[in-house]
């Protein structure tokens, strides 16, 4: 056969060519994606740039980028030199048997591919981590001193918050790369024929011995540094013996000496193993690794176990006992209770009459609205239309009414999308944008009926705040992007509020004024919010303008988290109204696990209760260092962040802050009526009482011995016996601690850790940091804990409940109360300190099960020491359990009782209270009707016509009595008819 003939056709041989189609997808595919990816980083830059803080994304993308190239490099210059030099000093002669013949074969034609690839896909991996380990690196080159020593080394403490995990890290990934190199070395020269084993015979060139040996002698190297490093992180672990957190006997005096010897030693094997590169005999290498294997296990296992079986643990009270001292002095330190004030209280538990005199300006603030029952009351007479909603739990905060400080329960008036009739996207993203005001009521004070009394309601909003921007687009409900803004003199498009009857017909709307959000005016930045939220209409809607800005990421939390991503924020920000804005208020705490000796908690955990009973966990939740450094502020209408530096003298602020600078402003530039409403943090305050169920002891043979350990009481209100009650939260109230002068004070109580309900201490902190601008009050902060006599029987909350629930006078009204289509809820149950003794109050209430009920106050349930009093109001329960006369007046004094059925309520103090919420119940009742009627429900149409006709009854008896004319229902005015309802205005719609 001729060669022509053997010649595959040309057709055959001829290379296919890509199709054209086919590469202009992929161009364009490959540019879309590249979009895409582009998308995402240009919106956060515009994000971040309109708020102020876009140093924050570059110090965060530069330092990341840097720390991606270090790890980078570090990985794959390692490894590639290693492989490089491995096979380019291969024998060249080398005699290899099949096998190997076999693997080369494969390997070769990849060879420069593997060899080159591996160490950049390695390297790729390793600079990722590396990536995520920026922070730490930040905070060692931005160290900043504690000023105090830790008490085994006499390091400053900074040493082990901001240089040691650096150390360790470094180490760590030295000792992987080492790895990995030594892995790729030893592969190449056995596939090459540097390393032939041959039945017993193994033989290793010259050139693979001496690559191998200075490789494992740098390996060596960095595991003695390793494990010297340990010893310093055994300061912040858990020990072997009594310790929770912190080297005991056992670690000082065996393992911390142990440590130090394996890490000479492992520096004395590296030695051995540059000896064997030189001289060429691996004898010496191999023993002095053995010698290190066997000190591991004898040095650095079997003796400090056998140190705490047969030294420590016979007498672990007097050996462990300088070492117990430590963790309970850094502690103490480190969780910020070491200043704490202790006193000893004698408690009475007798209530005799006049006992609440000196208590009078305490008695007079007694909070009886139940922040976490009154939400549907709020509901029902302040929300007007179902497209608003208010949280599930409210706040307490506290405002100076007519000269007088006076808590409050305050709320704001937010977004709810879920309510809309006509849910399309103009509607949700145009139209729908804020929230309206905040509507406040008195924690003191209950109306007739059991309502709240407000000192803030209405849209418009009025009352005793006074005048200020209500309108919120940032909060804690709101929707996921709104776009506003609009052109100079063009009709607004955003529904402000609904206007009542005397206003006019339709809706108020409006067009947002300020820089709230990134502008959308160009097509880039409208493509690339597209995508991000993926919708077409924000570039094909006319609403979205050149002068129109998306608001996103509008949840204070978010927004402080993403700006100040250091901080460990508090579950609850908080509204107030602040030189004419409302603003939301979040407390942020720096923290860290390295603080020596000091005891480690869960976050997660610790601040789980019945108001917030399932909190994020986070990467950081075990810390065994917490303070209160930043507090921060958000604009509940434009969503500006400021940030203020409330513990300028936090080492790890100050490295934050030197990270970031200018982000943090300082504690002058506060303003004093900001100052006013800046309070103690729950969460940091829940984690101290935790800490101090067992460190409240400081001596450390009691502390050993654990007889005196204390826990936070379980929510007595807890009504589900399937599930473990949580504990009582901590409760804000306006009081007198200890004699000092009455404040906003936050306070919780600690029972036997055995489970009797018996109180052992009561534990508050002045949470009132004062009205001065820039100043905050010596006394903000000050932790007081009454210690309780351990011999007396004063009941802890569970008793009281108890007490509460099985007295027979008040099962008889409550059984009486709950006759009918009615439920008795029990409020929050209260302690405050005084009368020389421990008071509990409780309000409770009634609720009917019908759809649109709500909580009402219809009692008022009291206990001193085993006495205890059920009466309408406060002031009367009061004086029922001192003796007739409690010698103080509480704030709902001057409130009547409820009228019996079918009696004329008397006369009320504040009737246009009253009359505005006939007229909000008559607004209810007529929704609710017309809502009936559309469904076709004619009984539920029937129901709500009841109402209506009720409400405005009651609305035009009040009215009367206001203009100074007292009807009886049904008994016309003197010389006039009996008036006839006015027809209900007819409802708005929003555009």
């Amino acid at each position: 056969m001729s060669a022509n003939a053997e010649r595959p056709p040309a057709a055959t041989i001829r290379r296919q060519r890509p199709s054209p189609l086919l590469i202009t997808i992929l161009i364009v595919a490959a540019i879309i994606g590249a979009f895409v990816l582009f998308s995402g980083f240009y919106a956060d830059v515009l994000w971040f740039d309109q708020l102020g803080f876009v140093q924050v994304l570059q110090t965060r993308w530069l330092s990341m980028g840097v720390m991606f190239l270090i790890g980078f490099l570090a990985m794959a210059v390692p490894l590639a030199l290693s492989v490089q030099i491995a096979f380019r000093s291969r024998p060249v002669y080398a005699q290899l048997n099949s096998q190997l013949d076999r693997y080369q074969e494969l390997v070769e034609p990849l060879r420069q591919v593997v060899m080159w690839a591996a160490p950049v896909v390695l390297g790729l991996f390793a600079g990722i981590a590396s990536a995520t380990q920026w922070e730490t690196a930040q905070l060692w080159l931005h160290r900043t001193p504690f000023g105090e020593t830790d008490p085994q080394f006499g390091f400053d403490l900074s040493f082990y918050v901001f240089e040691l995990p650096l150390y360790q890290q470094i180490v760590g990934f030295a000792l992987a790369v080492l790895f990995i190199s030594g892995v790729a070395t030893l592969a190449t020269a056995y596939l090459y024929g540097a390393i032939r084993v041959t039945g017993r015979e193994f033989r290793i060139s010259r050139s693979a011995r001496i690559q191998l040996a200075i490789i494992v002698a740098l390996y060596m190297l960095a595991l003695g540094v390793s494990i010297w490093l340990g010893q310093y992180a055994s300061l912040a672990m858990t020990s072997q013996g009594f310790l929770a957190t912190g080297a005991g006997y056992t670690e000082v005096n065996a393992t911390i000496p142990g440590a130090q010897i394996m890490a000479g030693i492992a520096g004395l094997v590296a030695l051995f193993f540059i000896v064997t590169a030189i001289i060429g005999r691996w004898r010496i290498a191999i023993v002095g690794t053995a010698l290190l294997i066997a000190a591991s296990l004898v040095v650095g296992v079997a003796y400090p176990a056998i140190v705490q079986r047969f030294q420590v643990d016979p007498s672990a009270r007097t050996l462990e006992e300088p070492f117990i001292q430590r963790n309970i002095d850094a502690t103490r330190a480190a969780w910020d209770v070491d200043d704490m004030v202790e006193t000893e209280s004698d408690a009475r538990t007798d209530a005799e009459p006049g006992a609440l005199r000196e208590d009078a300006e305490t008695t007079a603030n007694i909070r009886i609205i139940d922040p976490a029952l009154v939400t549907d009351a709020f509901a029902n007479l302040q929300e007007y239309r179902q497209y608003y909603g208010f949280a599930e739990q409210l706040d307490v905060d506290r405002y100076e009414i007519d000269g007088q400080t006076q808590d409050t329960v305050i709320a704001v008036r937010e977004l709810d999308l879920s309510g809309l009739e006509e849910d399309s996207w103009y509607n949700r993203h145009i139209v729908y944008t804020h929230g309206y005001g905040v509507v406040a009521a008195y924690g003191n004070q209950r109306g007739p009926e059991g309502q709240p009394v407000f000192l803030q309601q209405g849209i418009p909003t009025e009352g005793a705040l006074g005048e200020y921007q209500p309108r919120v687009y940032f909060g804690e409900s709101t929707p996921d992007y709104s776009i506003v803004g609009g052109p100079e003199g063009s009709a607004p498009l955003e529904l402000d509020y609904p206007r009542s009857a005397e206003e006019g017909s339709g809706n108020a709307n409006t067009t947002f004024a300020e820089d709230g959000g990134p502008k959308l005016d160009s097509f880039i930045n409208r493509l690339v919010y597209a995508l991000k939220f993926q919708s077409e209409q924000i570039i094909l809607s006319d609403a979205v303008t050149e002068d129109s800005q998306i608001l996103y990421d509008r949840d204070p939390r978010e927004r402080v988290a993403a700006v100040a991503p250091y901080l460990t924020l508090d579950s609850d920000p908080y509204p107030a109204v602040v030189d004419e804005r409302l603003v939301w208020i979040v407390d942020g705490m720096t923290t860290t696990d390295m603080y020596p000796y000091s005891s480690h908690r869960s976050i997660a955990q610790t601040i789980a209760d019945v108001t917030n009973a399932n909190p994020a966990l986070t990467a950081d939740d075990i810390v065994n260092y917490m303070r209160n450094s930043v507090k921060a502020v958000v604009d509940a209408y434009d969503g500006s962040v400021t940030l203020y530096a409330w513990d300028a003298e936090d080492p790890i602020l100050q490295a934050w802050t030197a990270i970031y600078p200018g982000t943090v402003q300082p504690m002058s530039a506060m303003s004093g009526e900001l100052m006013e409403h800046v309070r103690y943090p729950a969460d940091m305050f829940k984690l101290q009482r935790n800490v101090l169920g067992d460190y409240h002891v400081t001596n450390p043979a009691t502390f050993f011995s654990g007889d005196d350990q204390w826990a936070t009481p379980s929510d007595p209100t807890w009504s589900n016996a399937q599930v473990t009650a949580p504990p009582q939260p901590p409760y804000y109230l306006t009081m007198s601690v200890d004699g000092q002068d009455p404040a906003f004070t936050l306070y919780s109580t600690f029972i036997p850790r055995d489970g009797r309900e018996v109180l052992y201490g009561y534990l508050s902190v002045n949470a009132d940091a004062g009205g001065t601008a820039g100043e905050v009050s010596e006394d903000y902060g000050r932790l007081t804990l009454q210690m309780l006599p351990k011999e007396g029987s004063i009941p802890g909350p569970g008793q009281v409940q108890n007490n509460f629930d099985t007295d027979a006078e008040v099962s008889q009204v409550l059984n009486i109360l709950q006759q009918g289509s009615t439920e008795v809820l029990n409020g929050n149950l209260l302690t405050l300190p005084v009368g020389g003794g421990l008071l509990y109050v409780q309000p409770v209430y009634l609720q009917s099960t019908g759809a649109t009920s709500f909580p009402v106050l219809r009692k008022i349930l009291v206990a001193f020491g085993d006495d205890i009093a059920f009466e309408d109001t406060l002031d009367e329960a009061l004086d029922s359990l001192f003796g007739g006369d409690s010698g103080a007046q509480a704030g709902d004094s001057d409130v009547p009782p409820a009228p019996e059925e079918g009696e004329t309520p008397a006369p009320e103090t504040d009737l246009q209270t009253q009359l505005d919420a006939a007229i909000q119940q008559a607004g209810t009742a007529l929704q609710e009707r017309q809502a009936a009627y559309a469904e076709n429900d004619l009984v539920a149409a029937a129901e709500a016509d009841e109402r209506l006709t009720a409400a405005l009854a009651d609305a035009i008896r009040l009215s009367a009595q206001i203009e100074g004319d007292v009807p009886v229902e049904g008994v016309p005015a003197e010389g006039g008819e009996t008036p006839a309802p006015e027809p209900a205005p007819e409802e708005t719609t929003a555009p």
